[in-house]
């Protein structure tokens, strides 16, 4: 029987194997399970290894197969991260394999492999607008995009990303949190009132949210303008 890390760990390799072709780095599986260190990923990988769930391609970089997955795949929810839970007690759901449970703002879908996840309206590309929180549409996704976490889907509206491969009438799959490594597209929260999808880049005690287009300008704030709403994980578009 696997614990709730082991579990967790296992979901997110599987997933992100399926939607990249290779295994997440160290750093991607720390801060998907929001653990404070490497060596707790060690432990866990160990561990799954021993119990026959993965193998390790030794002498080979981010080189994990996943061997087996447990039988009876559920829908549970994971520790709050501390960090989640001092900005106001977000508790994010795993989104796994038995979809006949409902989750809190999620919906089943008719495919067995992919889920309905809550739509909140259009985000810009371009100029930063308010994102319309409206939770009566919603839009059907892969599970193999869907990693550990609570999700959502924004439409694009502008720009000024096109350079990242994201063009006006996208939609954006989001990993709902508040943090977020250098370099990463997020959702950021401007003043409290605006919102905007940008490349985001510490520099100094300052904030830049990068478009990726010539075309924009890059905006810098001090850091207690800016919140980070959530990240980019998937973009879904339509021909």
């Amino acid at each position: 029987m696997l614990t709730r890390k082991q579990y967790e760990l296992l979901v997110y390799i599987d997933s992100h194997l399926k939607q990249t072709g290779f295994s997440p780095s160290f750093e991607e599986m720390k801060d998907a399970l929001n653990l404070r260190s490497k060596s707790g990923i060690h432990r866990l990988i160990s561990a799954l290894e021993e119990r026959g769930y993965i193998q390790r391609r030794h002498h080979r970089a981010r080189a994990l197969d996943v061997l087996r997955l447990p039988d009876n795949m559920t829908v549970q929810e994971p520790a709050v991260a501390e960090a989640g839970a001092a900005a106001g007690g977000f508790a994010p759901n795993v989104i796994r394999g038995d979809f006949t449970q409902r989750l809190p703002g999620v919906r089943t879908a008719s495919d067995a492999g992919a889920i309905e996840l809550p739509l909140y309206g259009r985000i810009a590309a371009g100029l930063p607008i308010e994102a319309l929180r409206d939770t009566d549409n919603h839009i059907e996704v892969p599970m193999a995009l869907l990693g550990p976490g609570e999700h959502y889907g924004l439409e694009v509206s502008g720009d000024s990303m096109v350079e990242a491969g994201i063009l006006d009438g996208d939609t954006v799959i989001i990993l709902k949190g508040d943090t977020a490594e250098n370099g990463q597209i997020v959702v950021a929260l401007v003043d409290d009132n605006e919102v905007t999808l940008k490349r985001l880049r510490r520099k100094g005690n300052s904030i830049a949210l990068e478009p990726c287009n010539e075309r924009y300008e890059t905006r810098i704030f001090p850091p207690d303008r800016v919140k980070v709403q959530g990240r980019i994980v998937a973009l879904m578009r339509k021909y």
